[in-house]
Order: C-alpha cells, then structure tokens, then sequence
C-alpha cells in the first residue's frame, strides 16, 4: 500500500529505446505527439500520459502501436508545459506536484484536440486509452464527454472518482492484482476511504447502463502494460501481451 513516504507507486519501470514514428505539433495551446497509420483513417485515439510525461517513450511506443492497427494516435501534453515528475524528486513533494496536474481539469485539452483531430485528420470515431493518471482521466472523460466513443483506463486510480458509474460510453478496466495503490479488495488509508476494484464493479454492475468490463491480470504490478519491456521479463510476457490485446480489440468492438 502506498504511504507517506511514497504516495504513488509510480516508477519509470522499464524505459524502452523508442525513438517513436511520429511527429510532434502544436494543437491549440498544447504540444502534442502524432503518429498516423499507412493508410488514412477516420478513426483516432486519445493516448493520456501518465506522471512521466507526454514526451515518455514508452507512451509514445503505445502510440505507434496504435498506428499499426488503423488508428490516427495523439499523445498530448496534458500537463500544458508542466514539468512531468522526475523520478528524482522527492516523494515527499508529490501531492503539491499533484494538485496542480488534476486528471478531471482536462476538459479544456480535450476538447482541443478532438477539434484537431475532426478538423486535421478526419477523424469521425475517436476513441480514448490512458496509463496511471492518464487511466485516472479516462474515467474522467468517459462520465463527462459526450463525443468519445469508447475508452480504455490502464490501473487509472479510482479512489478520485465517488460516483464514478454512470458512464457515457463503453469503458475497459484494466488493473493489476498486486498493484499497491489501487486494493482489489479491503484495504484503508490514512487520509481516505479506498474504493476498492471490487466495489467499482459492483457499483457499474448495478447503475452503468452502457457496455464495461473490469479486468484483474493475475501477478502483475502498476504500469505493467506500458513500463515493462516483456523480452526482459518472460514471466509477464503473456499478460503484458494479453493486456494490450485486450486493449486494442476494446478500441475495435467500438471504434
């Protein structure tokens, strides 16, 4: 469980050697990375950063990743010129970083790129994925904007959300089972009330009125999808795989 001394579990993880395959723009107010598939498309993807930044390689690498299978990917810098976290900083300085990058004062930037991506790319069906604080807006995004079509949260913190279940559009969980800031099941805090992978389920279970699906992938840790490098760890290959598999055929069942 996180704690005082460290309140995220939030390390750079494996930091993959990707050099990235698109471009980067000015979108309105904000700087953005884009990459585009072969073949134009109608159909986009929001890629929400997580504490390391939109310049992040591994995030961009899931970008391109995106490219190959028909998408339009943006990666923008939803921190508006914000350092992105260090991972020298001092953990004790995290939640004052914190409270000047919220994950649901994003609307601004979202509508911004949406406009960029109908207006200079075509784009007619978007869709949204988001690691850690980027999982975190997902959640955000998929309560409030009408425009998206469908959305994927990668072990995006739910203790943000007190009604986080009345979604507008279908949205993919995916969590870790021994990721230490998001409890599956009990677990309390000093400051707050957790809400637990469990009790999210059952709360959409009773009130979500569009298509979800909450996912556990069983001995993985926070950011697995995007910060581990599955040729260096064999025995997570099959789930960091599975995970982005899961990932991509959400975005196609919608998008």
């Amino acid at each position: 469980m996180a704690n005082e001394a460290k309140p995220c579990p939030c390390d750079i993880g494996d930091r993959f050697d990707h050099e990235g395959r698109g471009q980067e723009v000015q979108v309105g107010h904000i700087k953005a990375y884009v990459c585009k598939p072969s073949v134009k498309s109608d159909k986009a993807v929001i890629v929400i950063h997580d504490i390391f930044g939109w310049q992040l390689p591994n995030t961009r690498y899931i970008a391109d990743l995106l490219t190959t299978h028909g998408y339009v990917a943006i990666c923008p810098d939803f921190f508006v010129g914000q350092e992105p976290w260090n991972p020298s900083n001092d953990w004790a300085s995290f939640n004052d970083w914190l409270k000047t990058r919220d994950s649901s004062k994003i609307d601004k930037e979202i509508d911004v790129v949406l406009k960029y991506l109908q207006e200079q790319c075509g784009a007619k069906k978007i869709g949204v994925i988001g690691f850690c604080w980027g999982g975190a807006a997902v959640h955000h995004v998929m309560l409030k904007n009408p425009h998206l079509k469908a959305g994927v949260s990668n072990y995006g913190v739910i203790r943000f959300f007190e009604d986080g279940c009345s979604l507008l559009h279908p949205t993919f969980f995916i969590f870790a089972e021994k990721d230490d800031f998001i409890p599956l099941e009990q677990a309390t805090m000093t400051e707050h009330s957790v809400l637990q992978v469990t009790q999210l389920e059952q709360k959409l279970k009773e009130k979500c009125k569009v298509d979800y699906e909450v996912k556990i992938y069983p001995g993985q840790t926070h950011g697995f999808v995007h910060r581990k490098r599955e040729d260096i760890n064999p025995q997570d290959k099959p789930y960091i795989e599975e995970a982005r598999r899961d990932m991509i055929n959400w975005l196609k069942k919608y998008i």
